[in-house]
């Protein structure tokens, strides 16, 4: 019996033949669309042999594509960093027992998870200006606006974490006589992270399509260089687009198996952890026990 049975129950006879109409007609459906699509694009010689020769030049690439992946990259993973710590730190903040820390750290989070990202890089290039008499570079700009809003988002996602764990792990801390600050540094968070990894990855994939939003701030960058370079150049838009498309795919997929690797690595450390010596299995929790007493 395969563990879908466990979720649903196994269609009858009935249920057979309204699944496989079902799964026929949205294959006409989507065929019919993809076939539209095609024929527009055809008309318009984008599928032209002609439109497509640029894209495998390499001055091509090394003109327009390699400097813009450059510029999408350094931005997404400058802006994943400080995102990451940014989140740690807000999070932490929002679960002081002092409300002088707590409310300030509400308010920081829901401020900038509440204003648009594209608002945010615009105020953050025209807006230093008015207020430091300097207007920063197009790349700061970028990394400031991902950083403050993406980090927000992960701040609440921690948090979240957080609060789903067991109370007794707390409590099994704080019984070994640490302070709540040790507690959510060395028990909770690395939990917290752990169980929140899949949604961590999504806003860190997020963070690197927001990366495109530079444009209005005139920041050099990959769907820049591909619509504005290559199209402008070469009068071949779709194919431009599809090829840009096609490395944001290609980085978020590495992005998403990377994550996956950490986090099996991770579980699998956990499941079972053994003592020096001893060839015994201990549970995660009596684990997480035995190495926070050591540390006292």
């Amino acid at each position: 019996m395969s563990g879908y049975s466990n979720l649903y129950e196994v269609p009858g006879r009935r249920g057979v033949i309204r699944n496989r109409v079902l799964a026929a007609v949205i294959t006409v459906v989507f065929g019919w669309l993809g076939y539209v699509v095609y024929a527009r694009f055809d008309e318009r010689d984008q599928w032209a042999a002609e439109k497509w020769q640029p894209l495998l030049r390499a001055d091509v690439w090394t003109t327009f594509i390699l400097p813009g992946l450059e510029g999408t990259l350094k931005a997404a993973g400058l802006g994943i960093v400080l995102a990451g710590a940014f989140g740690l730190v807000f999070a932490t903040a929002r679960m002081s027992e002092h409300a002088w820390i707590r409310v300030p750290a509400a308010a920081v989070v829901e401020f900038f998870r509440a204003v648009p990202l594209l608002l945010l890089i615009f105020c953050a290039f025209f807006g230093s200006f008015a207020i430091t008499g300097t207007t920063v570079s197009p790349f700061a700009a970028v990394v400031l606006g991902l950083t403050l809003y993406n980090g927000s988002v992960i701040a609440e996602t921690l948090r979240a974490g957080v609060n789903s764990l067991p109370k007794g792990q707390a409590e099994a801390a704080q019984a070994l006589g640490m302070r709540r600050g040790q507690t959510m540094v060395l028990v909770l968070m690395p939990q917290a992270i752990v169980a929140m990894m899949p949604a961590i990855v999504s806003q860190f994939v997020v963070l690197l399509k927001d990366s495109a939003l530079g444009f209005i701030v005139g920041y050099d960058e990959l769907v820049d260089r591909g619509l504005n370079g290559i199209a402008a150049n070469f009068s071949n838009v779709i194919p431009a687009a599809l090829l840009v498309a096609a490395i944001f795919i290609a980085i978020n997929t590495a992005l998403d198996a990377l994550a996956h690797w950490l986090r099996r690595r991770v579980s699998k450390g956990r499941k079972v952890t053994r003592e020096p010596g001893e060839g015994t299995v201990v549970p995660p929790s009596a684990a997480v026990d035995n190495a926070l007493a050591k540390q006292l």
